[in-house]
């Protein structure tokens, strides 16, 4: 057998094995899409903060009142939702290319690990909403996110972890300054969203249409 062969058997042993424990089928588009919504939640927020007369004295994040924090939940919800639905159009797309399933013991497993650290952060954010603590929920859902996803990394591609990491640094700072807790949020939701969804889609996605 040539070595050429030798390799080309290793190398077709490797991806079948990588199939059968990861979950390859996310779309890297659907991140670029998320940061997209992400960055228009982002500036319809800030016109509710900063540029609506209704909420003028509402500026600092110390005194936001009920309404106001109501209609940004809402705005975040909505971005989840859109994120959520492009998310799962697309995977399932990429996946039917690939002749794949979406539902399969990887990506269950990919949801049971981050789960966890979503669900908890969600519920944590909202007891802080509820009890009028909004200059730090920023920060908590970009820790408990980048927590989520470095979490969910061990079950698809190794590169994802680096986004979970860069969300917690994110949060951090945004624990530090909770005044820029708005900016943040878009940088980790929105901009790193674009940097790695266009990242997977020209390393993954398009190498696998070729």
């Amino acid at each position: 057998m040539k070595e050429h062969d030798i390799y080309a058997d290793i190398s077709s042993i490797k991806n079948m094995m990588e199939r059968s424990t990861r979950f390859i089928s996310l779309s890297g588009l659907s991140g670029v899409m998320a940061g997209i919504y992400a960055l228009v939640g982002a500036g319809l927020g800030y016109k509710l903060l900063y540029l609506n007369t209704d909420y003028s004295e509402y500026t600092s994040y110390r005194t936001y009142n009920k309404y106001l924090s109501v209609e940004i939940l809402a705005i975040a919800v909505g971005v989840l939702i859109l994120s959520i639905t492009t998310g799962l159009i697309l995977t399932i797309r990429k996946a039917r290319r690939r002749g794949q399933t979406v539902w399969n013991p990887s990506s269950r497993a990919m949801l049971v690990s981050g789960g966890l650290p979503l669900l908890t952060g969600g519920a944590f954010g909202l007891i802080l909403l509820q009890q009028g603590h909004y200059g730090v929920i920023a920060s908590i859902c970009l820790i408990f996110y980048g927590l989520a996803v470095a979490a969910a990394s061990q079950h698809t591609f190794s590169d994802v972890k680096w986004l979970g990491v860069c969300e917690i640094v994110l949060g951090l700072m945004a624990a530090a300054m909770p005044g820029y807790g708005l900016v943040f949020w878009a940088l980790g939701f929105g901009v790193l969203h674009i940097i790695y969804g266009a990242v997977m889609h020209f390393k993954y996605d398009r190498e696998n249409n070729a």
